[in-house]
């Protein structure tokens, strides 16, 4: 096997479906060449980068994998952004031109209608359409040809500005064999591909890992509960996902037969341990966890199926994976996976890998004696009251034990000199925010004790289901009486 994306299909037997009671390996093969054909004909060239609108389905695999095999490079990005956050992106990204996958969903096919892409002229991706190239140069071509940027995807991060993460073929080829290898796929795994596309998690743990193993994938556009439950009924063997669909699966469903479920994971947000408990109890299976970032491609640690744990560690190093801890906590990693650099960003860039090539991932760690990676949280979002270090998932956590809670996000405010502690929190009942602060006096120290919980009906999420903690301030201004012209109220 070679060191490019479309490679990752060709070790599969032809007569191997890689769609759930679908296409066939083969076929997929010869429809990726028939596109790569098509988009090359339509003014896409080796070296040039293209705009994929899209939300997880068929079209747009079978457009990255062409894009691969042309030589071009793929910015995925998620349908439900809206016309200006899609302005944005393509105003940074510069693309020959953006392709959307119009059969995906409502929202992608309304950006396909206002950006005038006129449909393909391929009859096995009758759903995939493209704009009108622009005049843009192409990026540079590295000597080594695995070394070429395979993908740019931008991160939702803990900031407010989106990077667009570089990733070569070497990196996202070496991650999908590392996470087939983790989850002993085989071909004869059913897949439950419901994570988005867009992002690095369900593009190159999910599906890229499905492709490199030949097995098939069963793709959903959406996380509906109710369907998740039935996929897993009707034959669904390996389910990744972020523990907020868990979380959902739990309060949303009732308990279902899953025959051929053997694997769940988590990651792409802190795991809850009461979730965690609830799902393993459920399926009796253990709910692994894992830990990754964009630029790591994503893979940096896992629990493993022959040695689960109890607690929510994310496990240790996978395979090639080097970690190293700072004097203050901050976790580097070291792995075939780490990013190429943020595009047009070098000193972002320099910002976050070091000149031997270690990336600073900015969370917080403690390694155990046994290899254990728990995270502690983002540096950047580290409370510090009264001269006390708070890590924010602690407090989370401790929330997310109260029966009552579904989901609670914390974060720091200055105040007075000093810092307080905010919490956001999701509930399934009616519970007051002196019932909660006295429920967490049982398990933390005073000065971990959130000065306010705000009770909100929902928190602004990723498409992925990940909270963001960055814009808790901003939406409940009002509720918090903040002035909106300022990032602190009066005091």
């Amino acid at each position: 096997m070679t060191g490019f994306l479309h490679d990752l299909i060709e070790a599969a037997p032809d007569t191997s479906h890689w769609i759930r009671d679908g296409e066939t390996y083969a076929t997929l093969r010869e429809t990726v060449s028939a596109l790569a054909d098509t988009l090359r004909q339509r003014g896409v060239h080796p070296g040039d980068r293209v705009m994929l609108i899209t939300e997880t389905c068929p079209d747009a695999i079978r457009a990255v994998l062409a894009l691969s095999q042309l030589g071009a490079t793929v910015a995925p990005v998620n349908a439900r952004h809206t016309p200006a956050e899609i302005a944005a992106l393509r105003a940074h990204l510069q693309p020959r031109a953006l392709l959307v996958a119009a059969g995906s969903s409502d929202e992608a096919a309304a950006h396909g209608a206002r950006l005038a892409a006129t449909p393909l002229d391929q009859g096995t991706t009758p759903g995939l359409a493209m704009t009108t190239p622009d005049p843009v140069p192409p990026s540079a071509c590295p000597d080594r040809p695995e070394d070429r940027i395979a993908a740019i995807l931008y991160t939702t991060g803990t900031t407010q500005t989106p990077k667009g993460v570089m990733l070569s073929h070497a990196n996202l080829c070496w991650n999908a064999r590392i996470s087939a290898d983790l989850r002993d796929m085989v071909p004869s795994d059913l897949v439950l591909a419901v994570l988005p596309i867009t992002h690095i998690f369900g593009f190159a743990s999910v599906v890229l890992a499905v492709l490199a193993t030949g097995a098939r994938l069963w793709p959903m556009a959406r996380f509906e509960p109710g369907e998740v439950a039935a996929a897993m009924a009707e034959g669904v063997s390996v389910f990744p996902g972020v523990p907020q669909m868990f979380a959902r699966l739990i309060t949303e469903t009732e308990a279902t037969p899953a025959p051929n479920l053997r694997y769940l994971s988590a990651g792409g947000a802190p795991l809850d341990p009461d979730w965690k408990t609830r799902i393993e109890a459920r399926y009796g299976l253990p709910l692994h966890n894992g830990y990754g970032m964009t630029e790591a491609s994503p893979g940096i640690c896992a629990t493993r199926p022959a040695s689960p744990r109890v607690d929510i560690s994310v496990g240790t190093a996978l395979r090639d994976v080097n970690l190293r801890l700072c004097p203050d906590g901050a976790l580097e990693v070291r792995s075939p996976g780490v990013m190429r650099g943020y595009f047009r960003d070098p000193l972002a860039t320099r910002t976050a890998l070091t000149p031997d090539g270690w990336l600073r991932t900015g969370d917080l760690a403690r390694i155990d004696p046994d290899g254990a990676v728990h995270i502690l949280g983002r540096a950047k979002e580290l409370i510090i009251r009264g001269g006390f270090n708070i890590y924010p998932p602690e407090v989370e956590a401790a929330l997310s034990l109260h029966p009552d809670v579904a989901q609670a996000a914390v974060i720091g405010r200055p105040s007075q000199g000093d810092e307080e502690v905010l919490a956001f929190v999701q509930t399934t009942a009616p519970v007051s925010q002196q019932a909660l602060q006295d429920w967490l006096r049982t398990d933390l120290a005073p000065y971990k004790i959130p000065t306010r919980i705000l009770l909100v009906d929902t928190l602004p999420t990723a498409p992925t289901g990940k909270i963001l903690k960055h814009r808790l301030l901003d939406v409940f201004a009002s509720e918090l009486g903040l002035d909106t012209e300022s990032p602190c109220p009066a005091q």
